[in-house]
């Protein structure tokens, strides 16, 4: 079952400045879209809006099927919401098979608990559990109910790091050939899960692709910035005589991976922390953007070495990784930076 939204949605509460959610996308049958963007965003808005919790304008369809007026009990929408929402005066067999009453055909919550590793708490109730226990349980009364589509809102986001690891892992699996709308603030989980990532800023979708062409080619700069650890660099850009793109940064020019400088002027060049080498004060390569900096600072973090490096008007960020540093640079050593004209993108303001 495919899903297609495209609503807009106003918010307002006494006292404060009423919030607008105007977004499309569309989720092709089996697939993962995750919706990643800052607290604030309008992500859950977005979700509830789908799930019928909000009135909205524009229409909401599984495959031809208009919903888009249709009560949420009765969207064939699975949804599991980030505080859990389990009935605490039933039992958790008795949560997981609370949709049999809205639903005729149902999975068995004895099977369920059982997939998901949790069967021993059939005769619980949800206030013994940790978060963990209670996740994977709201997560098979979602299941129960054979939704077409799983609607999950920051299910990972009140757990600890190891449980929340180890969960991801889970739902990963879980969702394999199901279509699923994730909402997360977290970069590694939105990476983990999706098929594709909907960047989500200020009630509007900016960019939606693979994670892989979110992270490498961002729509503009809020996504680049959002999306992963990056350098933005700053200076005067221009279009050579022999057709290159290049950034002047203190007399030296950085090759932008464009093909043009756009007419308005805006946008920014960034390059990621590790696609940058640290090398040797001697170091030269005509084939690679080279800058000289002195390292102000080193952070050891287990799989890598940081490097904050200033390059005259920038403070550079640096991840080198352990595998393939070959020599620590200390604070105060004077250095080369270089990296491939190809990592150094622009994205559009």
């Amino acid at each position: 079952m495919s899903l297609h939204a495209d609503v807009s949605a106003t918010f307002s509460a006494d006292g404060a400045e009423s919030f607008h959610v105007d977004a499309a996308f569309d989720v092709d049958r089996g697939e993962s879209l995750v919706i990643l963007g800052p607290s604030g965003s309008g992500k859950t808005l977005l979700l509830e809006t789908v799930a019928g919790f909000h009135p909205h304008d524009g229409p909401v369809t599984l495959d031809d099927r208009r919903v888009s007026d249709v009560p949420p009990e009765h969207r064939d929408f699975g949804f599991v919401f980030q505080d859990y929402a389990l009935f605490p005066h039933m039992t958790i067999t008795e949560n997981v098979g609370f949709g049999s009453r809205y639903h005729d055909d149902t999975r068995d919550a004895t099977a369920l608990l059982a997939e998901l590793g949790v069967s021993e708490l059939a005769d619980r109730y949800p206030p013994t559990l940790s978060g963990g226990e209670k996740q994977r349980v709201a997560l098979a009364r979602a299941l129960a109910v054979r939704p077409e589509v799983m609607l999950l809102d920051e299910p990972l986001a009140a757990l600890d790091v190891p449980t929340r690891q180890a969960l991801r892992d889970d739902l990963a699996d879980v969702l394999t050939d199901v279509t699923a709308v994730y909402v997360t603030h977290n970069r590694t989980t939105a990476r983990a899960l999706a098929d594709r990532i909907a960047v989500m800023n200020k009630g509007r979708i900016e960019q939606i692709a693979t994670p892989i062409e979110v992270y490498e080619e961002p729509a503009n700069e809020f996504v680049a910035d959002f999306i992963g650890n990056t350098n933005f660099l700053e200076g005067d850009l221009r279009e050579t005589a022999d057709g290159r793109v290049v950034l002047t940064l203190d007399g030296t020019d950085i090759a932008v991976n464009t093909q043009s400088v756009p007419t308005d002027g805006g946008g920014a060049v960034f390059v990621r922390p590790e696609k940058i080498d640290a090398r040797g004060p001697e170091f030269s390569d005509d084939s690679q953007n080279t800058i000289p900096g002195r390292v102000e600072r080193r952070l050891f973090l287990g799989s890598k070495v940081r490097y904050f490096v200033d390059i005259g008007d920038d403070l550079v960020t640096v991840d080198d990784s352990n595998k393939h540093a070959t020599t620590l640079y200390d604070p105060g050593d004077d250095i080369v930076l270089a990296w491939s004209v190809q990592d150094t993108r622009f994205a559009h303001g």
